[in-house]
């Protein structure tokens, strides 16, 4: 069983997606970084000022204890109150979106990279040596029913 899975592991399947799993987490976190905080901000802007990431609706009461703002997202959650954090979720989304079209465009390229260079059609081959003798026979015998 260790000889088998020596063999698993040393197939290169398994490392490139192992790679790509390290590769793929590190730029989830530049994407995450880029959204948070350039575009959000940028947004934020665009609508007033608006932080999408603490934008949310309490579902319901605010335990009596608890003495932080009645505007901050993150406390209130890690006070137990129910929250519909609907401006985390557009940012998430945002970060997805942003993924998606970076992995396409990276894939896209690649394709193009990998694309064999594509010969031009050979031109039709002309007529063969006895289509020529066939098209002669046809139109003697047309001729002769006639």
């Amino acid at each position: 069983m260790l000889q088998e899975f020596k063999a698993f592991i040393a197939r290169g399947n398994v490392l490139d997606l192992a790679v790509a799993v390290i590769i793929g987490a590190a730029f989830g976190t530049i994407v995450t970084s880029f959204t948070e905080e350039l575009i959000m901000p940028v947004l934020g802007l665009l609508t007033g000022g608006v932080n999408f990431s603490s934008q949310f609706i309490m579902l319901g009461p605010v335990p009596s204890d608890y003495a932080g703002s009645l505007t901050d997202y993150d406390a209130l959650k890690a006070a137990g109150v129910p929250l519909f954090g609907y401006g985390a979720f557009i940012t998430k989304v945002i970060n997805f979106v942003i993924v998606a079209f970076v992995i396409f465009m990276l894939v896209r390229i690649a394709n193009r990279l990998m694309r064999p260079a594509v010969a031009p059609p050979a031109p039709p081959p002309g007529p063969s040596a006895e289509e020529p003798l066939l098209a002669e026979i046809r139109d003697e015998l047309r001729k002769r029913s006639l």
